[in-house]
């Protein structure tokens, strides 16, 4: 299965994605809180995939997918992001993101992205 990056603001929500994510086999290798801890545990880990939230203090989602890309461009990255954030959704697609997932979300969704996004980058 695959190793996993979580980045998001709240410690509640990389537990619960932490949760679906082991419960379908797969490895989390690091997780982060803002941007730019995502970028170094990005490096230090290379993931084979990142679930990046959008706002977060330092620099928000699309800056860090922004910049993990410009230095690792194979990198595969799924925004998960409120309902309220549709704009910048697409700016996060625009910059790198290969999928989204909007909040509240299910794990099916969650796993459903994941794998999809897994196999066919």
């Amino acid at each position: 299965m695959a190793r996993i990056m979580i980045v998001d603001d709240s410690g509640m929500m990389r537990s619960l994605l932490r949760l679906i994510l082991e419960k379908a086999g797969h490895t989390v290798v690091a997780e982060a809180a803002t941007g730019k801890e995502a970028y170094l545990e990005y490096s230090t880990h290379r993931p084979d995939l990142v679930t990046m939230d959008i706002t977060m203090p330092t620099w928000n989602g699309i800056e860090t997918i922004r910049s993990i890309r410009a230095d690792f461009p194979e990198a595969k990255i799924i925004v998960v992001s409120s309902i309220g954030q549709k704009m910048k959704v697409i700016e996060a697609v625009q910059s790198g993101a290969k999928h989204y997932i909007i909040k509240p979300f299910t794990s099916e969704k969650v796993i459903q992205v994941v794998n999809d996004v897994l196999k066919n980058g």
